[in-house]
């Protein structure tokens, strides 16, 4: 999930590739094609849970000397685990890992309740994006330095522990990574801002299937799909013919649930600069890829599906520094994105500005790739993560 100084220096090279970590996928009744939901038609309500200003860690100036205490600022990604969510807050560390203008070189994952009561916290080297729960393993992992010079940590829901992960390799996209999904038991994660170290190659990898050695401390990489793959195109001028990809911004990633009238049990990323989803169906591991591609009208970070009428969006704000939960009647099967104009590939450096508005809260539809604006009441909102969590 990206802010890098507003577009990363990868993804202007390009232009001169997601989605709260994984998402609930709690099985719901799945609605025909014909009946997507193209918006809520109901005003939800906005309430700020917990608010980073309430928040402190302590930290050393470049990590030495005499320890600070600040306020914790930028949340970004947001996952969930027995009851409990997971927030990163990246301090205005950079996304190379460099240090906050106060010297502070470390983000913070808060444990909350659903109320948001902070449980527990942990200070990880780096800036955090990606943040996802493994029920299976009961580990919260965390993705650190979106742009370059990445690994990943994972904390143990049980006992508190924090382990840290160095990758097999350099990563052979020459950038950082971002958003994980546990998907099928396996941990995909974006592989963000190519190019940031050096030119990438034609057909670098846009995500990364990770397998964590816990007696080695290696979190060993391949390839799930190319920033240059096949996919199928769902809309737009060349809908259901076969294109070639050109991705240069993959962020966000999510599990689609069944409750999706489209795309239900797939794989998403979010290619959030080139205003572009794709989706991986499973059954095309064992070969080829088989993707299909939809183009959005804005750019976007994440996505959740409503599984139930009745749940909470669980959101961060990190232009007020606030984790919100959103409520009220959701339609079974529609899925809200976090809408980034700013991170669009053609933004302004200047941003919001005249055309690019601050963020915003909108239902996707998934044939069209049409986005329309949510109506909400309550306190303001700029979204960035989310999920959804079933009532």
């Amino acid at each position: 999930m990206n802010i890098s100084s507003n577009r990363r220096t990868a993804r202007l090279a390009a232009v001169a590739v997601v989605s709260a970590g994984a998402l609930l996928t709690t099985a719901a009744l799945a609605l025909p094609a014909s009946a997507q939901p193209q918006s809520s038609h109901h005003t939800l309500f906005v309430r700020q849970i917990a608010f980073g200003a309430d928040l402190h860690h302590k930290y050393q100036a470049n990590g030495k000397g005499a320890w600070h205490t600040e306020t914790l600022t930028q949340p970004d990604d947001i996952s969930t685990l027995d009851g409990r969510l997971y927030v990163g807050f990246q301090n205005a560390t950079g996304p190379q890992g460099e240090p906050s203008a106060d010297g502070n070189l470390d983000s913070t994952i808060v444990e909350f309740t659903l109320y948001g009561k902070e449980v527990r916290q942990w200070d990880v080297p780096g800036h955090a994006d990606g943040v996802t729960a493994d029920p299976l393993t009961g580990k919260v992992i965390v993705t650190v330095n979106e742009d370059a010079n990445s690994s990943l940590f994972t904390i143990s829901a049980a006992t508190g522990h924090l382990t840290h992960y160095a990758y097999n390799k350099p990563l052979p996209h020459k950038g950082g990574t971002d958003a994980i999904s546990i998907y099928h038991g396996q941990i995909l994660i974006s592989a963000s801002a190519p190019g940031t170290t050096g030119t990438a190659p034609k057909g670098a990898p846009a995500v990364y299937v990770v397998s964590l050695n816990p007696w080695t401390k290696i979190a060993t990489v391949r390839a799930l799909f190319n920033d240059n793959s096949t996919a199928k195109a769902v809309n737009g001028p060349h809908a259901g013919t076969n294109v070639t990809l050109a991705l240069t911004d993959p962020d966000s990633n999510e599990v689609v649930p069944h409750a999706s009238p489209k795309f239900g049990g797939d794989f998403m990323l979010d290619s959030q600069g080139d205003r572009e989803l794709i989706f991986d169906q499973p059954h095309s591991w064992g070969g080829g890829a088989s993707l299909s591609v939809l183009a959005i009208t804005r750019s976007v970070d994440d996505t959740s599906w409503a599984t139930a009428h009745f749940g909470a969006l669980y959101l961060t704000d990190a232009a007020a520094d606030t984790v919100d939960q959103v409520t009220g009647w959701f339609p079974i099967g529609t899925a809200y994105s976090s809408v980034t104009p700013c991170d669009e590939n053609g933004a302004p450096a200047t941003c919001p500005g005249p055309g690019f508005p601050a963020n915003y809260l909108a239902t996707v539809n998934l044939t069209t790739g049409a986005l329309t604006k949510v109506a909400l009441s309550g306190a303001a909102l700029q979204p960035k993560g989310q999920i959804f969590i079933r009532f």
